[in-house]
């Protein structure tokens, strides 16, 4: 006999779930893909050999809570393997932190416009997003932020340098608001592209964590160690937080070949910061040649630059993928072009620059 209950449903707030957007893909021909703020270089040659010998054992579950990982993380970071926790890419520990610590009620700040995957992570953890509007040089507004705080504010994350808009924080500014933040709301600095760092003063959370027992830092090797495509993050925090992070994680949630290359890559820091330093060079050329033409851009610190260009970002991003280009569009507010290959970023020039004459009037919308 058919039952007369409902069917099952969904809970309100992840059926509301704004999509997450990935960066455009190459489809039949060949076309350059800055969509996706990836590293435009193969595999290091250490982190290729890694995953050889470790392709092996793929048989065998990965060592749950990578001993390995974290230990050499700690000698590099200079705090105990305990306060790192690492996970299945930095947007996988983000939902854990924030699944460890809000409840039904709780409020998550935010500046807006900033990751994208922020405003779907908070709700799946049970809490509310609040954004705080960038200000008009696409930097967060830390005294709105500091004001936007109430007695539900559980969470308050920040992204520096900020993605998609590209300006970053100093750490004369990120320690201020730490000292007026309260005590009992957490502070998630996103450090994710802070390898390409270069203004003065650039934050350092893991410096800040003895002084602040309510921040947590979030890094990755997806960005500068050139492993977006084995997912690895983590987090840095004191160890209570740590040990409640690690509990709600996806038990051997980064497997063995990712563990094996973030080993590998952490023992090639020279070529990491070598590689590093081509994407920064090439980054300030791109800027320089957009400042040029007319453009007005945030100050990009990560590896990519922000076109603010409003209702036109749709049309911008159909014109370049048209000539073989594949840029990030979020719809009406701007464009976000990764650094790629000198060649590449030579064509999204060229394309940018007719763009800006033949819309000399309105590209700065």
């Amino acid at each position: 006999m058919a039952s007369s209950r409902p069917p099952v449903s969904l809970r309100p707030e992840i059926a509301a779930l704004p999509s997450y957007v990935p960066g455009a893909r190459p489809a039949r021909r060949q076309v350059y893909k800055l969509s996706s703020n990836e590293l435009p270089f193969p595999p290091l040659p250490a982190v290729g050999a890694a995953l050889a010998d470790a392709g092996v054992d793929v048989n065998r579950y990965p060592d749950m809570y990578a001993t390995d990982l974290t230990s050499a993380l700690g000698d590099l970071l200079g705090v105990p393997a305990e306060k790192i926790v690492v996970g299945n890419g930095s947007v996988a520990v983000l939902a854990h932190v924030l699944e460890a610590v809000c409840r039904p009620g709780d409020e998550v700040l935010m500046a807006w416009r900033s990751f994208e995957a922020y405003p779907i992570a908070v709700p799946v953890a049970g809490a509310t997003p609040v954004m705080v509007p960038v200000d008009e040089d696409g930097r967060h507004d830390l005294d709105a932020m500091a004001r936007a705080i109430t007695p539900r504010t559980r969470v308050v994350l920040v992204c520096s340098p900020n993605n998609p808009t590209g300006p970053a924080l100093s750490q004369s500014e990120l320690r201020a608001f730490l000292q007026i933040v309260p005590r009992d709301v957490l502070v998630v600095l996103d450090e994710a592209y802070l390898e390409f760092v270069r203004r003065p003063d650039p934050t350092d959370g893991v410096a800040l964590l003895p002084e602040h027992k309510n921040l947590v830092v979030l890094r990755t090797f997806s960005k500068a160690y050139g492993l977006a495509g084995l997912r690895v993050g983590y987090a840095v925090a004191r160890r209570r937080l740590a040990a409640g992070f690690r509990a709600t994680s996806t038990p051997f949630g980064v497997n063995g070949l990712a563990q094996a290359a973030a080993l590998a890559a952490l023992t090639c820091q020279d070529l990491v910061a070598e590689r590093v330093g081509q994407v920064v060079a090439e980054r300030d050329r791109v800027r320089d040649a957009l400042t040029g033409q007319g453009w007005s851009i945030p100050d990009p610190q990560g590896n990519f630059v922000w076109l603010a260009l409003g209702r036109r970002a749709a049309g911008f991003a159909a014109a370049a993928r048209d000539r073989g280009v594949l840029v990030r569009p979020f719809e009406d507010e701007g464009v976000r072009v990764s650094i790629g290959e000198p060649e590449a970023n030579d064509l999204f020039l060229e394309i940018a620059g007719e763009w800006r004459r033949d819309h000399a009037a309105v590209a700065g919308d």
